[in-house]
């Protein structure tokens, strides 16, 4: 596959948008890559006061794009099923494509309003749901995409269906690596099932490599772990791709012609850095069985239904 960049994005005109964590990072540089070649994007960003300044940021850089921010918290439901109503309302029935890329990293043991552990509620619960309520509207747009933006840290761990909500022993780092595998496990079962009903929607994933997004030091900054999170910076300075260029695999898998239903898109350099490229996953990420057991308990945590699906 020859090295694609952003000015390989085909024209975007006409075709509508939704990123989620739109306000920084991956998201930003997604919504602004789509915004230059034309998108209607909308930036679902949990704080609209940022949503609102990373919006001032992108028109001041593209005058004239087709922009609109909406309050999207991946960690209340009833903010999820408000977002999709509100989009449902503004959009004309119309959605070619959800980017579900908002996410947390290695946090402290804590809970969605919901109740569920934060890093699986928020990184696939609250992104199953989403779909799952904008499932109309992507049916209903010839050639709409589902992009679920996971991680190469998802080898780390599969996802344990006797233990989602994490009520055993705690460990940041593989409740993360659990929470992409769900990714990954959710994009293989939507492309399952959007066959079994002949359904035109390509679902695929992607992974930014070890990209500078503001994600790593977001937790040590939480917790006031000064340390780490100098730590995690420096790390990003030295070592990181910039977002811009993590953010390519996502815009591929967004985009580029000839993206298969349940591929999966990283950085060419060993997964790390470099131009999109079909990447590696854990062969549990592509099982059946354990597809059908989380989309099922995954309905019935959120009580979302695909419908025909």
């Amino acid at each position: 596959m020859k090295r694609w960049t952003a000015s390989d994005i085909p024209d975007q005109t006409g075709r509508t948008a939704v990123v989620t964590g739109a306000n920084s990072g991956l998201g930003y540089v997604t919504a602004r890559e789509l915004a230059r070649r034309g998108a209607q994007v909308v930036l679902g960003c949990r704080d609209e006061t940022r949503g609102k300044e990373a919006e001032a940021r992108l028109r001041a850089e593209l005058p004239g794009a087709e922009l609109r921010v909406e309050r999207l918290d991946l960690a209340d439901l009833a903010s999820v099923r408000e977002f999709a109503r509100s989009y449902g309302a503004h959009s004309g029935g119309r959605l070619d494509l959800l980017v579900n890329n908002a996410g947390v990293m290695a946090l402290p043991h804590r809970r969605t309003v919901d109740g569920f552990e934060m890093q699986f509620g928020v990184n696939h619960l609250g992104h199953f749901a989403l779909t799952g309520l904008l499932l109309p509207m992507l049916l209903a747009t010839p050639g709409a995409r589902v992009v679920t933006v996971s991680s190469g840290m998802h080898a780390l761990a599969n996802v344990d269906l006797r233990d989602l909500g994490s009520d055993g022993r705690y460990n940041r780092w593989l409740a993360y690596a659990r929470s992409k595998s769900a990714n990954l496990l959710f994009t293989h079962e939507l492309s399952r099932r959007l066959y079994r009903a002949g359904a035109g929607i390509v679902a695929s994933a992607a992974h930014p490599g070890y990209a500078d997004t503001g994600l790593q030091t977001a937790a040590p900054r939480l917790e006031g772990r000064r340390s780490a999170e100098h730590v995690m910076a420096l790390g990003n300075r030295l070592l990181a791709q910039p977002a811009d260029t993590g953010a390519l695999p996502t815009l591929y898998a967004a985009t580029a012609t000839g993206v298969r239903p349940d591929s999966f898109y990283g950085p060419g350099r060993l997964g790390w850095r470099g131009s999109p490229y079909p990447s590696w996953r854990a062969p549990w990420t592509r099982d059946d069985t354990a597809g059908e057991r989380l989309w099922a308990a995954s309905e019935r945590l959120t009580d979302i239904r695909y419908g025909s699906l």
